[in-house]
């Protein structure tokens, strides 16, 4: 069978309709004078397109053309702070999360889910910039005592936290298939909107292939913002009293 030329070459005219072995002779009237809007097709897209092969949101990472200038409501007056519109999509239901739990006494601020092997690394460092911001944060290194039951103790840390932060790192992509302590804090977390992942040196792509659900959580990214920038947003978005 012929196959019409069309979708490549147009049937602007009658003699570009008539050239085509599919479509020759049947004239502007045969229903192909439409098909003229694809003369300039071509298979591959435009770099200045905004569909490119990265996709969309893919679980909550502002991608490529969003800039950071906006302020969320719960912003102080002289914070440095921009956001995107992506990150204050994401944070607005955690920050009505924490508004609500605001009035329940000796809760945390932050329950800081890591991988055991960055409790000594990165989990620290974000613990200590937190602390540095006068965040109140329930780590497991300071928070389990000698002896303790560990489980007991985590369900003890999520029940008295406003919000809980995921770390998610290569070390806690690796836990997670094991099914072992981060693994349960996730479960209690994602039942809820309390749970902000904080993506630090691998992507979310990677993070989908192990766990889609977490993935699906709009968070913050290092690879887009510093350590220090990702601990000040937190404390905005845990402190109530900022609020004008």
């Amino acid at each position: 069978m012929s196959r019409c030329t069309a979708p490549v070459r147009g049937h602007r005219s009658s003699s570009a309709a008539a050239d085509c072995p599919a479509c020759g002779g049947r004239g502007r009237y045969g229903g192909y004078s439409s098909y003229g809007s694809y003369s300039s097709y071509s298979p591959s897209y435009s770099s200045n397109s905004p569909y490119s092969s990265s996709g969309g949101s893919g679980g909550g990472r502002s991608r490529g053309g969003s800039s950071r200038n906006t302020r969320p409501r719960w912003s102080g007056a002289g914070s440095s702070q921009l956001y995107t519109p992506e990150e204050v999509r994401a944070l607005t239901p955690i920050r009505e999360t924490v508004e609500k739990r605001a009035p329940l006494p000796d809760l945390r601020q932050i329950f800081l889910c890591h991988a055991w092997d960055d409790r000594q690394g990165v989990a620290k460092q974000l613990y200590d910039l937190l602390v540095a911001r006068n965040v109140s944060v329930w780590f497991s290194e300071n928070d389990i005592g000698l002896g303790e039951p560990f489980l007991r103790a985590i369900d003890k840390g999520l029940a008295k936290s406003r919000i809980g932060i995921a770390l998610v790192t290569p070390a806690l992509l690796k836990s997670l298939p094991a099914a072992g302590v981060a693994d349960k804090e996730l479960s209690v977390l994602l039942a809820r909107d309390q749970l902000v992942p904080i993506v630090h040196n691998t992507t979310y792509d990677a993070l989908r292939d192990v766990s889609p659900m977490l993935a699906s959580r709009n968070g913050l990214d290092t690879a887009e913002m510093s350590m220090a920038d990702v601990a000040a947003k937190l404390a905005e978005l845990v402190t109530v009293s900022e609020i004008p």
